[in-house]
């Protein structure tokens, strides 16, 4: 039985992982570290805590002792664990150079005493900066953060490339786009909108809503992950993206024409600082390469997601405030 160590796991795209990887791969034992901190919900696995090959452990990243205890029996590591707001970046960049950056050398330094096979980095489109024209990022263009958080991200990809480089760790680096998907906090920008579209609440849209992002629907990155981990070349990137670039005007107006809400809901806000107008990853290695291929047309996955947030209310307005529906959330004091 292969036996993996996931960092992060009760936050949106790592519980959909687990989720994914307790129904298919049986001969899989999931450990999940996670700190619990505001994204995490242990509601996001509470079926998989009735499973013996799932097991949950409340540890910070940073506490090196722990994380060395166990990442010791670890046949593979993948670190979801991460700050990963934009605009809680830019109000407290502080809190992601501690997760994601100090977070991510404890666990590699970990991993380089161990026996682990393979070392999965989830990082982030974001750490290649804006798209301008028709450009498309491929795995070796430079990398031009523009917040915080982007620049926290490429700092932990930089030192997963040297752990690779000078001690040999088997890593790989997954870049993906903008995912959505069932169980995602309410602050990101497709829960945020169904929400607030759902309680008749004004959706701020950031300038003049403009801003273009490749969407992919959260089963289709599991897939990418889990084709990384059993067929991966240690030491590569692979981008991974779908294709599905539309405007965040765009999205939000789907979003209300689905819910059959009036478009006067959305509300046009100031633009946050440093805002990048447009994300594209070229994801030709993975597809060539692993053969991976996105499954889900975004509308129906977008129509998917809706209806699982219109029968989830019990998961998330408990976590409402404010400050997560407040149309400029990077003036926040977080």
């Amino acid at each position: 039985m292969d036996r993996l160590l996931v960092t992060g796991g009760l936050g949106f795209i790592g519980s959909n992982f687990i989720r994914d990887r307790v129904m298919n791969f049986h001969t899989s034992h999931i450990l999940n570290l996670d700190s619990m901190s505001y994204g995490a919900n242990q509601q996001n696995l509470a079926n998989e805590e009735k499973n013996s090959r799932y097991q949950f452990v409340k540890c910070d990243l940073r506490d090196a002792k722990k994380v060395g205890e166990l990442v010791s029996s670890a046949d593979v590591i993948v670190n979801f664990a991460a700050e990963t707001h934009v605009d809680r970046s830019i109000a407290n960049p502080s809190a992601f150079l501690e997760s994601n950056v100090i977070g991510t050398y404890t666990i590699l330094e970990a991993a380089r005493k161990s026996n682990v096979r393979r070392f999965i980095q989830i990082s982030t489109d974001e750490v290649y900066g804006p798209a301008l024209g028709t450009k498309s990022f491929v795995e070796e263009s430079s990398l031009n953060p523009s917040s915080p958080y982007a620049a926290s991200k490429a700092a932990a990809d930089l030192f997963v490339m040297s752990y690779n480089r000078t001690y040999a760790l088997p890593t790989i680096i997954l870049r993906c786009t903008n995912n959505f998907g069932p169980y995602q906090f309410p602050e990101k920008f497709i829960p945020k909108t169904i929400i607030s579209s759902i309680l008749g609440k004004r959706i701020p849209i950031y300038g003049d809503g403009s801003q273009v992002r490749d969407w992919i629907y959260v089963g289709d990155f599991c897939n990418a992950i889990n084709l990384a981990i059993e067929h991966g070349e240690i030491g590569k990137i692979y981008n991974v993206s779908e294709g599905n670039e539309l405007t965040n005007l765009a999205v939000a107006t789907k979003i209300l024409n689905f819910l059959d809400k009036p478009s006067d809901l959305i509300h046009f806000v100031e633009d946050r600082p440093g805002h990048d107008v447009r994300y594209s990853l070229n994801s030709h290695r993975i597809r060539d390469k692993l053969e991976w291929k996105p499954r889900f047309e975004f509308d129906d996955a977008l129509h998917s997601t809706i209806d699982w947030y219109l029968a989830n209310e019990s998961w998330w307005k408990p976590l409402l405030d404010d400050k997560l529906l407040s149309p400029t959330p990077w003036k926040e004091n977080w």
